[in-house]
């Protein structure tokens, strides 16, 4: 899918040596790890033996059943496997990835054949989606100018992947004790987005600023900003 790229209102953060004058501004996020857990599911008691045959060229098996969720691996032409649940539609098989003995994945049915008795598997639901990754750098990451050439601008981008669908609340903070209010990013698929922002240093100090991701799983980063100056 399409991945947005999402801008922050650029509002300039004052920071002195010892406090911030104005607080970090509010993000606004526009709507468009870390990997997911295996779902869990109950067999029956003697559950059926159902195998797959790909009948597509190359089909993607993904971490959740439909399109939006993270790739895990692909499928050759002609590839069979062993399938161990479904969704509640069939339009999905849970099968028993051939690409790692111990791990599971999701395909499609539309490119696949299934021998057995598919009305005997269990129903699995789909997997908790999480941020898989995030990344935070600043640039300059350090900064030596001349004392009178106050405020100097520090510019931040921020990626944040999640491995599906789902809301991403997250939030900055700053050395000097101060926080943004929550924001909130839409996720329709897996995939990342990008948030900017800037800051206006406003004496020499060591600064650090992080982002906390606070849902739907809790991920800091954080950088730290050294900045001097000579007379």
């Amino acid at each position: 899918m399409n991945h947005r790229v999402l801008f922050t209102g650029l509002v300039s953060v004052f920071l002195s040596a010892c406090t911030m004058a104005t607080p970090i501004p509010t993000a606004t996020a526009t709507t468009t790890s870390y990997p997911s857990p295996i779902p869990s599911f109950t067999p029956t008691a003697t559950p059926a033996r159902v195998d797959l045959r790909v009948t597509g060229e190359l089909v993607n098996c993904r971490s959740g059943p439909g399109t939006v969720y993270e790739l895990i691996n692909e499928l050759s032409q002609g590839q069979s496997a062993r399938v161990v649940g479904r969704n509640t539609a069939f339009t999905w098989w849970y099968i028993r990835d051939p690409g790692n003995p111990n791990g599971f994945c999701w395909v499609s049915s539309s490119v696949t054949e299934v021998q057995g008795g598919v009305e005997e598997l269990p129903v699995v639901q789909p997997p908790v989606v999480t941020v898989t990754k995030a990344n935070l750098r600043a640039e300059p990451d350090r900064m030596v100018v001349n004392c009178d050439q106050f405020p100097q601008t520090i510019f931040l981008e921020a990626e944040i992947t999640t491995s599906g669908p789902t809301f991403v609340t997250w939030k900055w903070e700053a050395s000097t004790g101060v926080s943004s209010e929550n924001a909130i990013m839409v996720f329709e698929g897996e995939g990342t987005q990008v948030i900017n922002d800037y800051y206006q240093i406003g004496a020499p100090n060591e600064y650090w600023i992080r982002l906390h991701i606070l849902e739907p799983n809790e991920i800091t980063r954080q950088v730290n900003i050294p900045v001097s100056c000579t007379p």
